[in-house]
């Protein structure tokens, strides 16, 4: 006799046991009730590693909870600007967005310690933060008055200092420039001459092409080569001082969060944990190779000159100890970050920093 036959024949034998079968078919359904929402992504759909995370993340829920919880992606702007999902998610417009948190600096500079700041963590680092260094908690501590709870969805590496339409010798070439730039990096910035501005993803090439902006960063070169930025803009930068390894947050709405059954808010955390693993490995294999193709259409590589990234990190040394003194949701974030990022970049120093220099300087020297 087979299990499935043992287990049939019983309930049949036993009206009691027939009966706690019986019973138990409301239960399960009441725990794993159908629930539907709605997503809205700060990026285009075009972007296929940042916006198929978002596709990837409501696929794992859905397999994850046999299809009874589905979740519906949307692309910037299809149901909500992109830079406005925060919000569609406070007010209940849609359950859920796929955002990065600096994109609300606006309403308060905090939001950006829990992504990327200037002069911060790399991709490993800052999930040791968020993960093991009490990143996670204080950023939704911090959360907690917007009414949402954010998940680490993903990161994109160190990035690119982004694109220029003419060449930046020293901090004077600076001057006047208009550059979009996410966070609270123009900010860093202003003193040194840039006007900053925040504009979507699918705004900057127009921008760029008018003229109204001299120069762009946005990710790294998968998908600015995508954008097309190297068209309007010849010199490429490196690296993003401000996205050392910028975090991509699920964002949430905790009273939605708080409705559903255990089981399915373990398949939020699951699936998100998922995604900040998949984009991070995406990202290396894609850039790699984009680097290469960039390159070979005649893009012009260059480093940020010393001066550049001195007087960056002198800015944004003071930006931070004004902030400590004004803001203090931004001092009680900032303050054992600061702390974490000390000890870390130590540790980073003794390994990963010698045996990746050895290793690269050997392989540019085609050993």
């Amino acid at each position: 006799m087979d299990r499935r036959q043992f287990i049939l024949k019983t309930a049949i034998a036993g009206g009691g046991a027939a009966a706690g079968v019986s019973l138990a078919a409301p239960a399960l359904a009441q725990d794993a009730p159908a629930i539907r929402w709605r997503m809205t992504s700060s990026f285009p759909n075009t972007l296929d590693t940042l916006f198929g995370s978002s596709q990837l993340f409501a696929k794992t829920v859905s397999d994850l909870t046999n299809g009874q919880f589905k979740i519906d992606v949307f692309p910037a702007g299809e149901l909500v600007p992109g830079l406005a999902a925060l919000d569609a998610v406070q007010d209940g417009t849609v359950e859920a967005a796929h955002s990065v948190l600096y994109y609300y600096v606006g309403k308060d500079p905090t939001f950006a310690i829990g992504s990327a700041i200037p002069f911060g963590l790399n991709a490993r680092q800052q999930n040791a933060w968020l993960y093991y260094g009490g990143g996670n908690e204080a950023i939704n501590g911090f959360l907690d008055t917007y009414g949402v709870v954010a998940h680490p969805g993903g990161n994109t590496g160190t990035q690119m200092g982004g694109w220029f339409r003419k060449e930046i010798n020293s901090v004077a070439d600076l001057q006047g420039l208009k550059m979009r730039i996410a966070g609270i990096a123009g900010q860093v910035l202003a003193p040194l001459g840039v006007i900053g501005q925040q504009l979507a993803g699918g705004d900057v090439y127009p921008a760029l092409e008018r003229g109204t902006l001299d120069a762009t960063e946005f990710v790294g070169p998968y998908d600015d080569e995508k954008l097309g930025f190297y068209q309007v803009a010849p010199y490429y930068y490196y690296p993003a001082f401000w996205e050392a390894g910028p975090t991509v947050h699920y964002i949430f709405n905790k009273a939605k969060v708080e409705e559903l059954p255990a089981a399915y808010r373990a398949a939020l955390d699951a699936a998100a944990a998922l995604c900040n693993t998949r984009m991070l490995a995406d990202y290396d294999v894609k850039n790699m190779r984009a680097i290469r193709s960039l390159v070979g259409k005649g893009v012009q590589l260059r480093p940020l000159p010393r001066d550049v990234l001195d007087a960056a990190y002198d800015s944004s040394q003071k930006l931070y100890a004004g902030l400590n003194e004004s803001n203090p949701k931004w001092k009680a974030m900032y303050e054992p970050w600061s702390q974490f990022r000390s000890q870390v970049f130590e540790w980073f120093r003794v390994a990963e920093y010698t045996n990746d220099t050895y290793g690269y300087s050997r392989q540019a020297a085609g050993q």
